[in-house]
């Protein structure tokens, strides 16, 4: 059954891409050609690669696309802004904190936002390095957290097997499958080849109650806390059993999704489980129950540009 559910997804991820490079092909074909006059104007460097060639052109070695939730988009530090100031890449990225997965895949035309950042990158005439994709904590997190719990009481306590197979094994990977596929098929058309894309787990998240400099007011979270207090659970040694489950859980899902055809010929899974600590001193890394501390971002950002130094080149 969930082939077909693959299938399909698929199905629709070509289609979104096609139908966004159908609106650009019209578009650029009423567009008038711009004419040089000294330097070149706004058009010519939105739309031709002979700007490029006067004023130099950023090398594919450097140049990222992104789209992702808050790891991608946090206040004052986080992946990408790492991997920019530490490591040198330069990143065009369309990630918005709070996202979720299936918001990216399905919602207000967010897809098709990933997919014109990605054409007009390369109707520049720059090919990016990697596309990376962060995703699948606010699909998990939040108000609706408990619903994977039974409660600590019931006769069968932890998580409940039916929810989790439906959210993770089912629905991220539905979504993920059909953002994947869309990506691809537009540089595929443009490119005549793929470009490597860079998906991620999570590490092992803490529900120690702390949200975003506290959590206070109006500021969010914490995301993990409630729900396990609301099925009963107290105690930091069953809460942890539990996320480390449903962290393995996910991780595992992608890490399978990367190996299977045809996604294991262009995706690459950057595995963030050892890299951020979640013992006792876990708080070096977390600075919340969702979000690595500036540390932990920056370790996170040390293992993405050890995937994307070891992709086959795109030129």
């Amino acid at each position: 059954m969930m082939d077909e559910q693959i299938k399909k997804a698929i199905s629709k991820g070509k289609t979104s891409a096609r139908r966004v490079l159908k609106i650009r092909d019209e578009a650029l074909a009423e567009r008038p050609e711009p004419v040089p006059d000294g330097l070149p104007g706004a058009e010519e460097f939105l739309f031709t690669s002979k700007a490029f060639e006067r004023v130099g052109r950023r090398t594919a070695n450097q140049v990222l696309i992104a789209e992702g939730d808050s790891w991608f988009d946090y206040p004052m530090f986080d992946v990408l802004g790492m991997l920019e100031d530490k490591h040198g890449y330069e990143i065009e990225d369309v990630a918005h904190k709070g996202d979720r997965v299936e918001d990216m895949a399905y919602s207000d035309g967010q897809l098709a936002d990933f997919n014109r950042k990605v054409e007009k990158l390369i109707r520049r005439g720059e090919t990016p390095r990697a596309i990376l994709l962060s995703g699948g904590g606010n699909d998990i997190a939040g108000d609706e957290f408990h619903v994977m719990l039974n409660h600590k009481d019931s006769a069968a306590p932890g998580i409940n097997e039916q929810v989790v197979a439906g959210i993770l094994d089912e629905r991220l990977v539905l979504a993920y499958v059909q953002i994947l596929t869309s990506v691809d098929e537009t540089c595929r058309r443009l490119l005549g080849h793929h470009v490597p894309i860079v998906v991620h787990g999570y590490g092992y998240a803490v529900a120690d109650g702390r949200g975003y400099l506290g959590g206070w007011g109006p500021l969010p979270g914490p995301w993990l806390e409630p729900g396990f207090e609301r099925k009963g659970y107290m105690a930091m040694a069953a809460r942890r059993k539990i996320m480390r489950a449903l962290i393995d859980r996910f991780n595992t899902n992608l890490i399978a999704l990367t190996q299977r055809q045809p996604f294991a010929d262009f995706v690459h899974f950057v595995d963030l489980r050892k890299a951020l600590k979640s013992g006792a001193n876990y708080k070096d890394d977390w600075g919340n129950e969702l979000h690595p501390s500036k540390d932990g971002f920056r370790r996170v950002a040390k293992e993405f540009d050890a995937v994307i130094n070891g992709l086959p080149s795109v030129l």
